[in-house]
């Protein structure tokens, strides 16, 4: 079942369930797909590495937006955020910790050749297109640099 028949399940799901949370959170995910689909441009069906795309947006828009709040005391804003996030992220595959990202960057720096920040596109475009839905972008982009600077 591809992830947009998944999003809808959930959504008639949480539907039934009076889950406002949810809803919220599937209808924004629901959205954001038939907007990637609509764009000029776009083919038909969208690829998976392109709704994962959409799925981590989703889930890192909704922790910036708590991490914004928090920062300015404002808890009960930043809760329903990340029950928002928490909703969407049960999509994605499962996030892989910093030591399994920093061994496919180790292996990734080995099999390329890296030296120095220089070559730090290169490593970064094979890490994020191998771990597409396990990492994020910044996690990856901080491991790189700091093996890439050793």
């Amino acid at each position: 079942m591809g992830l947009q028949q998944e999003v809808m399940s959930a959504l008639k799901d949480a539907m039934k369930a009076k889950d406002q949370t949810a809803l919220t959170a599937l209808r924004a995910v629901k959205s954001a797909i038939l907007l990637a689909k609509t764009e000029s441009g776009a083919t038909e069906d969208l690829t998976d590495e392109q709704e994962l795309k959409i799925l981590q947006k989703q889930v890192k828009q909704r922790r910036d937006s708590a991490a914004i709040y928090i920062e300015q005391g404002r808890e009960d804003l930043a809760t329903p955020e990340l029950a928002e996030a928490d909703v969407i992220a049960q999509f994605l595959l499962e996030a892989l910790s910093d030591e399994e990202i920093e061994k496919v960057v180790v292996a990734t720096i080995d099999q390329i050749g890296a030296e120095g920040m220089k070559d730090m596109g290169k490593v970064m475009g094979m890490v994020s297109k191998e771990l597409a839905g396990q990492a994020d972008g910044k996690t990856i982009s901080s491991i790189v640099k700091t093996k890439l600077s050793q």
